[in-house]
């Protein structure tokens, strides 16, 4: 890309950026193995100016330093044989590993089926509650501003259960009211996409809508003013506009089969006859679970609809039944934060509905409360999970469970334990559990994900461009958009250009040629390797290369920027192109979910499905689990 200096960028400005390792506390005391690597870690930053308060800090979060490092560490074989720690005779009914959506979840569910005085002890390796459903807050001139930095809302491709209705409906969510919540701030604005100088010709911002927003802008004027050769021009026309059937021997049933297991890029290249000079136009777009044009089945971009090469074709129909909608301004960080209001009493001044919800001050040092039945330690990553004795059933006390602390091995007991956490550091932490369960776990590869959020002093430059969203083949991040615009429980997104607003931008690496799995498995090693200060210098750059020529200086602009870095980011799916076709009973993720002793298993990774509905779906699945380990049902 192209070089600007520091200064041209506004990184030497002290803003709140250098708050880049929120939450760096990295056990001193874990061993020489965890002392070597706190001497390796980047220099710390100054202190935040909350530290108690997790959503309101900047810089790198997400998986950030210091929350990983011990499970790292439970990986690499370092706590093998005895496991010694402070023994602080903690008992409880229920120890849930992982403070996310299904665990929390879970709490809400075994809390219903037992009572709500059943002591339950829930452990995260981070310094806020949510997992990936992660509260992002900005103030600037006294203005509080929200963002999300994971899971966005409400939704999902099928509908959701009975039970994840009823538990948002107990929760005061009435999905059936969300259009009045969403402001028209942004209506006429439309999007744009981003021609890079590394890939085209020229770095060019081509808006895809008519001048005014009267109307999506024809694919020959979009493509004619792009900064392409002819012949690409031509090519790329061509397959945007004409209706031909590039499978014509074939019926539909026949290109429905054939299309499963062919990759969207070969089905260009092969039958579409698209040009390889055309390929970077499609290399940077994005499909669900960060599949590629060279990872997607060629039949979800014909289940799209708005992939070219398929309008000429008959193919057989769909039954689309897709969930109800709702996005608060935190996204469904705001589901975790009401099922805490109901578990832990004294977080929240109050019951709490879906618009109370938003601007509810939340007092963090009340979540490990002694005197409350349910307990959520955070900064706690558990590094083993052991049944006592030579039975789950001989005692009481079925389940030891250590974690590391400030530096310290601590011990629990619990009745029974959910693993709410990732599969793929199960077998790790539970390493009894049979070899082939084991296997199962390990099978899927997460899908990295960086949630960028930039708080801009204005959003003039989106206003003269006449765009809200922006995609970028081949960019850093494959785009950036103006954050939903919305007044809710009397919180007030921008409404005019001259305000505040947040820019969420998206990153999701991948080495294209390569299988989807081991796409996801160096994207993830390329996003942890990756420091802070290389990362703001590419949303820096990228966003001024982008907004530049519309009067956007990321000097003077930028107030803050949140980095949501989560490399083992949303639940691995499978495909027909890179997974074998066998039963559901057999698909790792049905194996691997199975109760182990008084052990449960309860994430999205366990319904092989990126979604909350599923999340709560696994974590309703594990408590009745828990209740039949114990006889109680």
């Amino acid at each position: 890309m192209s070089e600007l200096s520091d200064k041209e960028l506004g990184l030497h400005l002290p803003i709140d950026r250098r708050n880049f390792i929120g939450g760096m506390a990295v056990a001193a005391a874990l061993g020489s193995s965890a002392g070597a690597l706190a001497q390796g870690m980047a220099a710390a930053a100054p202190a935040p100016a909350n530290p108690d308060y997790p959503p309101a800090l900047t810089g790198l979060r997400g998986q950030y330093p210091g929350s990983f490092e011990a499970a790292h560490m439970a990986r690499d074989g370092d706590f093998n044989g005895a496991l010694s720690a402070e023994d602080p005779d903690e008992h409880y009914d229920l120890v849930i590993v992982g403070g996310g959506i299904s665990g929390l979840s879970a709490a809400h569910f075994y809390r219903q089926a037992l009572g709500d005085d059943r002591k339950i002890l829930i452990l995260d390796n981070h310094d806020d509650f949510g997992g990936h459903a992660k509260r992002n807050e900005f103030t600037y001139e006294g203005r509080k501003i929200l963002g999300y930095g994971g899971t966005m809302s409400i939704e999902s491709p099928f509908p959701y259960s009975f039970t994840s209705k009823k538990l948002l409906a107990d929760l005061g969510v009435d999905l059936t009211s969300y259009e009045r919540y969403e402001t028209k701030a942004y209506e006429g604005l439309g999007s744009a996409t981003f021609f890079d100088k590394e890939h085209f010709l020229a770095d060019k911002l081509v808006t895809n809508n008519q001048v005014g927003g009267t109307g999506k802008k024809p694919w020959p004027q979009f493509f004619a003013e792009a900064p392409l050769t002819g012949a690409v021009r031509a090519d790329l026309i061509r397959l945007y506009t004409e209706k031909v059937d590039y499978l014509p021997d074939m019926g539909p049933e026949a290109k429905a089969q054939y299309l499963r297991h062919i990759s969207y890029q070969d089905y260009l290249l092969k039958h579409a006859k698209m040009l390889p000079e055309s390929l970077p136009f499609f290399l940077g777009q994005y499909f669900r679970n960060n599949k590629r044009v060279d990872t997607l089945p060629a039949w979800e971009a014909a289940l799209g609809g708005r992939s070219p090469g398929f309008a000429g074709m008959t193919l057989p129909t769909q039954i689309h039944a897709e969930a109800q909608h709702f996005h608060w301004p935190d996204g469904n960080a705001t589901v975790a934060r009401l099922l805490v209001n109901r578990l832990v009493p004294g977080v929240f001044p109050q019951l709490l509905d879906q618009e109370s919800v938003v601007l509810a001050p939340a007092t963090y040092s009340a979540l490990d409360n002694p005197a409350n039945p349910t307990r959520i330690r955070l900064s706690s990553m558990v590094i083993r999970a052991e049944h006592i004795g030579e039975t789950a059933r001989n005692t009481e006390k079925a389940v030891r469970v250590v974690y590391v602390k400030d530096g310290k091995r601590i011990a629990v007991t619990g009745a029974n334990v959910i693993m709410a956490c990732f599969n793929m550091v199960i077998p790790f932490i539970v390493p009894a559990l049979p070899a082939a369960q084991k296997e199962a776990l390990h099978y899927a590869s997460k899908v990295p994900m960086m949630y960028t959020n930039v708080l801009v002093k204005n959003w003039r430059p989106w206003a003269k461009l006449g765009v809200k969203s922006i995609s970028a083949p081949n960019g850093y991040h494959i785009g950036a958009s103006l954050d939903t615009p919305m007044n809710i429980g009397g919180y007030a997104s921008a409404l005019t250009p001259d305000e505040p607003v947040v820019i969420h931008m998206v990153r999701n690496p991948n080495q294209p040629g390569l299988p989807r799995k081991e796409q996801n498995r160096l994207g993830r090693a390329q996003m942890q390797a990756e420091e802070y200060p290389a990362i703001e210098r590419e949303i820096r750059m990228q966003l001024q290369r982008m907004l530049g020529p519309a009067g956007f200086s990321a000097a003077r602009d930028i107030a803050a920027i949140t980095v949501n870095r989560w490399p083992h980011g949303y639940a691995y799916t499978y495909d027909t192109l890179g997974d074998p076709d066998i039963p559901d009973e057999q698909r790792p993720h049905i194996l691997g979910r199975q109760t182990f002793g008084r052990i449960a298993i309860a994430n999205a990774d366990a319904s092989a499905s990126s979604f909350t509905n599923t999340a709560i779906d696994m974590a309703d699945r594990a408590v009745q689990e828990c209740l039949i380990s114990r006889g109680l049902i």
